[in-house]
């Protein structure tokens, strides 16, 4: 905890990080004053501090909630490269087993801003080349990669990220307009425990995706799997897995297919990778 007696004009950078600390470790946005109390603060050096850490973009001020949330700098810092190299490794065997098992091709990615950067592919054998290949970046929205980090964020982060975004892109003329038809779709996603997106990066292509959470339970990564539609048998008899729900609200028919087929192998290879960093699975 925050010594009482260092000066509340003059920050420490210890109080600087501490903030940073305490707002990144909460489920939630937080008040002002919870963090004065929490970390024995003066209230004038908390909202100092706060003031200068929205200016420079590390943390969002929600001004309707009066709560503060970390912002895109901080998810920037914590979704750095130097993070990468050890993900990647963890990352490797369990993503090739998921290759072997599913016949498809694999991804991980991690968020910087509004979107999500692909650092693995694994490509299984015999299928084509995709636009999501190592150090690719796209609109986190628009991936089933992306959506699988936002729907497990809190809204009010997402709505943060999105701020004064009256429109969102599209590359396929499918998938949400808007921030509020975003925040819809992630609710249906949460709620089947995957993400999900059909011919909305690529035509003739749909992924599946689930998050992989650290240690406070955000999630800091994701899985995804990206399979022809062509290879869809557009029928579900025969091919559920245990566990996972027939009736998903919101998706296509060929998406509960996919969901069926491979919902739970790609639920596994995530709970893994999560385990892997010293967390548990979040995940419905």
């Amino acid at each position: 905890m925050v010594d009482k007696r260092r000066n509340a004009q003059v920050p420490s950078a210890y109080e600087v990080l501490s903030v940073l600390e305490f707002i990144g470790t909460q489920l939630a946005p937080v008040r002002a004053s919870t963090i004065a109390r929490e970390l024995n603060l003066p209230r004038s050096t908390t909202y100092h501090l706060l003031a200068a850490l929205v200016d420079q973009g590390f943390v969002t001020h929600l001004p309707e909630e009066r709560r503060y949330a970390l912002g895109p700098v901080a998810h920037e810092l914590g979704t750095g490269y130097a993070r990468h190299v050890p993900l990647q490794r963890l990352a490797t065997h369990p993503m090739a087993d998921l290759v072997r098992r599913s016949r498809n091709t694999a991804h991980l990615t991690v968020m910087r801003g509004r979107e999500v950067i692909y650092i693995i592919e694994q490509r299984a054998p015999r299928k084509p080349s995709l636009v999501t290949h190592e150090d690719v970046r796209l609109p986190a929205h628009l991936t089933a990669s992306g959506r699988a980090m936002l729907a497990w964020m809190p809204e009010s982060q997402v709505s943060a990220i999105y701020a004064g975004e009256r429109e969102l892109s599209r590359r396929t003329d499918v998938g949400p307009a808007t921030v509020d038809e975003l925040l819809e779709m992630l609710t249906h996603m949460r709620q089947a425990g995957y993400a999900w997106e059909a011919e909305e990066v690529t035509l003739g292509l749909l992924s599946l995706a689930a998050p992989i959470f650290d240690r406070t339970g955000h999630p800091v990564a994701s899985v995804a799997l990206t399979v022809s539609a062509a290879d869809l048998t557009h029928g579900s008899a025969g091919i559920a897995e245990p566990g996972v729900p027939q009736a998903v609200v919101g998706a296509t028919a060929e998406i509960r297919e996919l969901g069926l087929k491979y919902a739970r192998q790609i639920r596994g290879c995530a709970g893994e990778l999560t385990r892997r960093l010293g967390a548990t699975s979040a995940t419905n």
